[in-house]
């Protein structure tokens, strides 16, 4: 699948959520009425390398990572344990190999944070991702909620 194609399934299954093109990435956040300034993050899709993020080696010409969060039993149910956050700038250490295609990885910096990536996802790693993307959406639902109540 290309990134437009990605980006335009997840605007198609999840509503409220809004496409933000920034610091070379698109960006999706839940924000249904508009009442935060961006909104909750859903998912992220990256096409460059980042002056604290090129574990992903993006510079491969199209090679791009789509990223989201989950529970963090999911993420240590899918991929083990989850790392310690690392040092400014760096990498958490989860002995994966961050420049894989189509495979399942740790968010090569968030990781710490539940958030997981895969590069360069066909149709079928997208929909195997569905329970967890369900997921996902389930948890920018609830933190919306959430932050609402407070802003």
């Amino acid at each position: 699948m290309h990134k437009k194609e990605i980006s335009e399934h997840i605007l198609d299954q999840y509503r409220g959520l809004t496409a933000v093109e920034a610091w070379g990435e698109q960006s999706f956040f839940y924000n249904p009425d508009g009442r935060l300034p961006r909104g909750v993050y859903f998912a992220t899709l990256k096409d460059k390398d980042g002056d604290n993020d090129k574990s992903s080696k993006l510079s491969r010409d199209g090679v791009f990572r789509f990223n989201f969060g989950i529970t963090k039993s999911s993420y240590e149910k899918a991929l083990g344990k989850r790392p310690a956050r690392p040092a400014a700038g760096g990498v958490v250490n989860t002995g994966h190999d961050f420049t894989q295609l189509n495979i399942l990885l740790p968010h090569p910096v968030y990781a710490w944070m539940s958030w997981v990536c895969v590069l360069n996802p066909n149709n079928a790693m997208i929909q195997d991702l569905a329970p967890l993307l369900n997921e996902s959406y389930d948890l920018v639902v609830k933190k919306y909620a959430k932050r609402i109540k407070s802003y």
